[in-house]
């Protein structure tokens, strides 16, 4: 029986949705013996509000209580997720792969859930609609400039991620008598291979 990954991210996103979590991304990464199938979870829109919120109050009230939450990071950049909700998802995610036989029973893994983290890939359009403003990092499938890969501030409009170069250091060497990058590069959203947040702390 092969693996579906369509049908395990099915499931995850219905055991998510009782937990009042999204599915941000599913993999099933290595071979033989070292298989996992990682799972990162977020909270659900409502969590995320629930979670600016309680920041947005904290911040106004200096004798509140600290959430716990680092410095310099946008709350929006947060999953909000805790080791007891990955916890929870992952016991219940487990016994529904078990049950409807998601993973041949032959087949050796281990379940890793977690956070995407706050340099976190972006995935779908919404994601990239969701973070523009922020800084990120994307990976081309075609060069721009003889660069492949740029970082800048994101907008992003009509399936077209924008990078403003000059609002960020660019890593790496500069090629002597190589045209300088444009401040600012527009990238058809198909024409990046990946892309993730870059932590500004």
């Amino acid at each position: 029986m092969a693996i579906s990954m369509d049908a395990i991210r099915s499931a995850a996103d219905r055991v998510a949705a009782s937990h009042g979590l999204e599915v941000v991304d599913v993999e099933f990464l290595g071979a033989g013996k070292a298989r996992s199938l990682r799972v990162y979870v977020e909270k659900d829109a409502a969590g995320r509000e629930a979670l600016k919120a309680k920041a947005a109050a904290a911040a106004a009230d200096p004798e509140a209580e600290a959430l716990g939450l680092p410095s310099g990071v946008p709350v929006e950049a947060l999953s909000g997720v805790t080791h007891e909700d990955c916890a929870s998802f992952a016991m219940d995610f487990g016994t529904v792969l078990d049950v409807e036989d998601l993973i041949p029973g032959s087949t050796e893994y281990t379940l890793e859930v977690s956070s995407p983290g706050i340099e976190r890939k972006l995935y779908r359009a919404a994601d990239y609609e969701r973070f523009s403003g922020f800084v990120v990092t994307a990976k081309l499938f075609t060069a721009i400039n003889s660069m492949k890969t740029l970082t800048g501030r994101m907008t992003f409009a009509d399936d077209v991620v924008t990078l403003d170069l000059a609002a960020v250091k660019q890593k790496g060497k500069k090629k002597q008598g190589a045209t300088p990058p444009p401040e600012k590069v527009s990238i058809p959203l198909r024409d990046i291979e990946k892309a993730n947040l870059v932590a500004e702390i």
